[in-house]
């Protein structure tokens, strides 16, 4: 079975847990494709999908919104798994699924959504960005949970194992 995986990124934490999930689907003998949204074209080769976005303001990015828009009917027909990236600190914080979830989990019909932990890199912001991460006095900090990213892959993979 091939495996998408797509992610909206902005500054690259985001793409590196979809790179991630890849590899340990990859591991479990599992051939995984990595794009971005702008590049899906069509499902049409997928038996599965998982999609991951940044989460900024609360959403999912508007590139990956628009790929489930773009697809809703085909996602329907296959497993589905979703994830976000954007809660910081420790504990991170916003503990909360982004505003847009629920839609995007009922338009995909996903078996599941993750919510992972960021990471602020300020030398990767913009001028605005930094002024809002200033502002809500936000640490910076990689605060990606790498043993829960592949814990959620593996239990990916292993339910993937059972419809081939």
């Amino acid at each position: 079975m091939k495996v998408l995986v797509s992610t909206a990124s902005k500054h690259g934490s985001t793409a590196d847990i979809g790179r991630s999930i890849a590899d340990v689907l990859t591991g479990q003998g599992i051939e995984a494709r990595i794009l971005v949204p702008e590049e899906v074209t069509s499902l049409d080769s997928y038996g599965a999908i998982i999609l991951g976005s940044a989460v900024y303001a609360g959403r999912w990015m508007k590139p990956m919104r628009e790929l489930v828009d773009r697809f809703e009917v085909e996602l329907a027909g296959r497993p589905v798994w979703l994830f976000s990236s954007g809660p910081i600190g420790d504990p991170p914080t916003p503990e909360e699924d982004p505003v847009d979830v629920d839609p995007i989990l009922e338009k995909t019909s996903a078996r599941d959504h993750f919510l992972f932990a960021g990471k602020i890199d300020r030398k990767k912001l913009n001028f605005g960005e930094r002024a809002i991460v200033g502002a809500l006095k936000a640490p910076e900090g990689d605060f990606r949970d790498w043993d829960e990213i592949r814990e959620r892959a593996l239990a990916i993979a292993k339910e993937l194992e059972t419809r081939v």
